[in-house]
């Protein structure tokens, strides 16, 4: 395979970072395809921990081109905070992707508050309202952006109409000025990176580059095939790439599933499969499972391969890479969700209305765990036997191969069962 999707198979924070990085080390390209500084990537070279929140996981490597595709929502101030931090790289950002600008991120902490006990969980970044602004025909592109007079005509109109939500919120106007004259000067600094991604990628496509297309958040927060309205605003499924990068549906060779030996969710709505108690604590102090982009803590659940059936069906999955196996050690024993109880029938899917999933039970098979350090294996052949069985399991439950695994944080503890790039 050639042009690969790394995918998050839950609600985000699988690892993706750290799969996209270690298989970058074959790409040519890595490309972001939808999302904004809303996700929250972690890659550890060497022992020193990187955290990305906007720019592509390739990032770091000075060989590889990196691509901010059509399907994002690029914060500019976030955007150039975050790229000063990187001395030595290649960069291209989609002229046909969003920007995100203050009154975005304002709104977005205004709908969450007026949501109260229902509120979703946003990150408080603007990434939603931004989202839709897209859809409503009412957002500002990067090739506006970089063009400082059509952009000050721009603002002016979008600013005058969102000046109209804030006052019906009891909040504070903007300053179209203030903004502009702030602004500018990160356009100026983006400008140079701006091109026709879907132009340049289907050039990179005609000279056989291999390409990892990198997605943020996990399926079960896609806006149509997720725990809706418990979602984010874009579609990170492997399927959505064509669309939100500009490249051909038959391009795409396959997709890596990113899963961690157990689940986890941040924010709110329903987690069938969530555990609470001594030994959610230990899972999440062992896994550091907390939020790269806002701190909180992490939903500890068991595995639950409902969860990740759906994935296989809605997204498409070749491979599995399993995360975080690590953390399992020393836990006597496992439980895998193998399907649900709702309303006393036992069912096989994630129910679309989200009355109903909360309703659903998970339905359990438990296997052994085990208590060697396995954090210094080479290959799967070296893992404990009740490890390999942990793993054979998963992958018949869920019908797809296993591609790679994770013992660790670091590149080096980054395991291949296939050859996938």
């Amino acid at each position: 395979m050639r042009r690969v999707v790394v995918v998050g198979t839950q609600w985000g924070d699988e690892g993706k970072g750290k799969i996209t990085d270690f298989l970058a080390q074959k790409a040519d390209l890595v490309v972001r395809y939808q999302g904004g500084n809303n996700a929250g990537h972690t890659v550890v070279i060497e022992g020193k921990k990187h955290s990305l929140n906007l720019l592509p996981s390739g990032i770091l490597n000075p060989r590889i081109e990196n691509v901010m595709a059509n399907g994002m929502v690029i914060n500019p101030k976030a955007f150039v905070d975050e790229l000063a931090k990187i001395q030595d790289f290649k960069l291209h950002i989609s002229d046909r992707a969003q920007v995100v600008l203050p009154y975005h991120m304002e709104l977005d902490k205004a709908y969450e508050t007026n949501k109260g006990d229902e509120k979703i969980g946003t990150t408080h970044k603007g990434i939603g309202p931004a989202y839709t602004d897209k859809a409503a025909r009412m957002g500002l592109r990067v090739s506006t952006f970089i063009h400082e007079e059509r952009f000050y005509k721009r603002l002016l109109e979008l600013v005058a109409e969102k000046n109209k939500e804030m006052t019906s919120y009891g909040l504070p106007t903007f300053d179209a000025d203030s903004i502009f004259n702030e602004y500018k000067a990160y356009a100026k600094i983006m400008a140079p990176y701006v091109t026709d991604t879907s132009y340049y990628l289907n050039q990179a496509i005609d000279s056989n580059k291999k390409i990892l297309f990198e997605g943020a958040q996990g399926v079960m927060l896609c806006l149509d095939h997720g725990t809706y309205p418990y979602v984010t605003s874009s579609s990170p499924t492997a399927s959505s790439v064509p669309l939100n990068t500009g490249i051909a549906p038959w391009l795409v060779d396959g997709a890596i599933g990113v899963t961690k030996a157990y689940t986890t969710r941040v924010g709110s709505g329903p987690f069938p499969s969530e555990i609470f108690g001594d030994l959610a604590t230990k899972i999440r102090t062992i896994g550091k499972e907390f939020g790269t982009t806002t701190g909180r803590p992490r939903r500890i659940g068991w595995l639950d391969t409902v969860v990740l059936r759906h994935t296989k069906r809605v997204s498409g999955l070749s491979y599995l890479a399993v995360t975080l196996l690590d953390v399992l050690t020393g836990i006597d024993e496992l439980k895998i969700a193998v399907s649900y109880t709702l309303n006393g029938e036992e069912i096989d899917r994630i129910p679309a209305d989200i009355e109903d999933f909360s309703m659903c039970t998970p339905n359990y098979i438990t296997v052994p765990g085990w208590k060697e350090d396995i954090t210094e294996v080479k290959s799967f052949d070296e893992l404990p036997e009740n490890t390999k069985k942990y793993l054979n399991k998963l992958s018949e439950l869920v019908g797809v191969e296993l591609g790679m695994f994770s013992v660790g944080p670091d590149r080096r503890q980054t395991i291949m069962v296939k050859e996938i790039l």
